[in-house]
């Protein structure tokens, strides 16, 4: 199981991530909606999720396969409407690559663990627990 723990104090909207290893990653809400956007929002987290699996996943496999894969460079874009949520990802390869390293490079990217997650059923349980000062 994967424990990521994020807290907030007083600082309107600035959320400190932290991850069981110890990185720190700072999210906020935009100006717009009362943060001071020192941070990724919570959706612009979810959409890097995505394309940071993918990209390590793609240069994982074409690594394992010996292909000449210079780069990769993942977009995902998150659109919410009408009670559904899609993600727009698009890649960019740079490389000595064929079609058929391309068409399989895509199968690739489809099936990290995050898109397997995101396509698959979710659910979230959720438990509260009361902190007091003494």
């Amino acid at each position: 199981m994967i424990a990521v723990k994020a807290a907030i104090g007083k600082e309107l909207y600035r959320i400190e991530l932290k991850s069981p290893t110890g990185n720190v990653v700072i999210a906020d809400e935009p100006v717009e909606k009362g943060g001071q956007d020192k941070g990724f929002s919570p959706k612009e987290l979810l959409a890097s999720a995505l394309a940071a699996c993918t990209c390590a996943t793609v240069r994982m496999y074409a690594d394992r396969k010996g292909w000449d894969l210079e780069a990769v460079d993942t977009e995902v874009g998150l659109i919410e409407e009408e009670g559904q949520t899609k993600f727009i990802r698009t890649l960019k390869l740079k490389g000595q690559l064929d079609q058929q390293q391309h068409d399989r490079l895509l199968i690739v990217a489809n099936a990290c663990p995050v898109h397997k997650i995101l396509t698959n059923s979710i659910s979230v349980e959720t438990s509260l627990q009361s902190i007091s000062d003494s």
